[in-house]
């Protein structure tokens, strides 16, 4: 089975769940796809990197999600969205590429 990269899971996350929050009208149904992304990508997170690398990249997720919503009101709800998506699937990729080495 091929494996999908944790920076993925994490951006996919963000844009998943705020798209089905948006067209299903029931933000728990976002939330719950929030989390489960979350916490697979958590789960990556430790295996590649370690505990400490872990609490920080799901620090740094649920910020971004926490912050794209005034973001959102300065540019646009998906334009915001993809910013923090892609600036958390950076860090991700960075701490994870780090530890790789």
């Amino acid at each position: 089975m091929a494996k999908v990269p944790a920076a993925a899971v994490a951006a996919g996350g963000l844009l998943g769940s705020y798209g089905i929050a948006r067209w299903t009208r029931k933000r728990p149904l976002g939330g719950v796809a929030l989390a489960a992304a979350g916490s697979v990508a958590a789960y990556e997170w430790n295996r590649q990197a370690g505990a400490r690398a872990a609490t920080g990249l799901t620090v740094a997720y649920v910020a971004a999600f926490a912050g794209s919503h005034p973001l959102a009101k300065k540019v646009g709800a998906w334009p915001a969205v993809f910013t923090v998506a892609g600036g958390v699937a950076a860090a991700s990729w960075a701490v994870t590429r780090r530890s790789a080495r």
